[in-house]
C-alpha cells in the first residue's frame, strides 16, 4: 500500500534515471535509495515526496545522494526559450539568466543569442 502511495516519486526517479536505486518495504515504511545526477533533480523527487507525505512524512525513508554537486543542474535549451526564462524556471527569478551566462561563458557570446540545443550548465547560486 505505501508502495503505491508514493508510485509518482518511483517513476519520477525513473525518468530521472537515478542511479544505484533500490527500494525497499520495510513494515509499513517505503526506503527509497539513489543517486541524482545533480541537486536539481534532487530537488525534484524531493518536492515529489512532500507533495505525497507533506514536510517529513512517517512512511517514507529517502536517501538521495547527488553525483554532481558542482552544478545546480544541465539544460538543453527549448525552441522559444530566453536566458530569463530558463532563470525563471530554476531560480523563480528572471535576473538571475546573468548567472547563466557567466556559467556558460565558453559556449555564450550573447546572452540574447542562445540555440535550440545547446546544453547549458545552470550553476550552484
Amino acid at each position: 500500500m505505501v508502495k503505491e502511495k508514493y508510485q509518482s516519486v518511483l517513476d519520477l526517479g525513473e525518468k530521472l534515471n537515478i542511479q544505484n536505486g533500490d527500494v525497499k518495504i520495510n513494515g509499513d515504511t517505503l526506503e527509497i535509495r539513489g543517486t541524482a545526477a545533480t541537486p536539481y533533480h534532487k530537488n525534484l523527487l524531493l518536492d515529489e515526496i512532500k507533495k505525497i507525505g507533506g514536510a517529513s512524512p512517517s512512511d517514507l525513508i529517502a536517501d538521495i545522494k547527488v553525483a554532481d554537486e558542482s552544478i545546480y543542474a544541465k539544460h538543453v535549451v527549448k525552441n522559444g526559450e530566453s536566458l530569463s526564462l530558463i532563470a525563471t524556471h530554476y531560480f523563480k527569478n528572471p535576473l538571475r539568466y546573468r548567472q547563466i551566462f557567466v556559467a556558460n561563458i565558453d559556449i555564450l557570446k550573447n546572452p540574447d543569442l542562445i540555440h535550440t540545443g545547446q546544453e547549458l550548465v545552470i550553476p550552484n547560486l
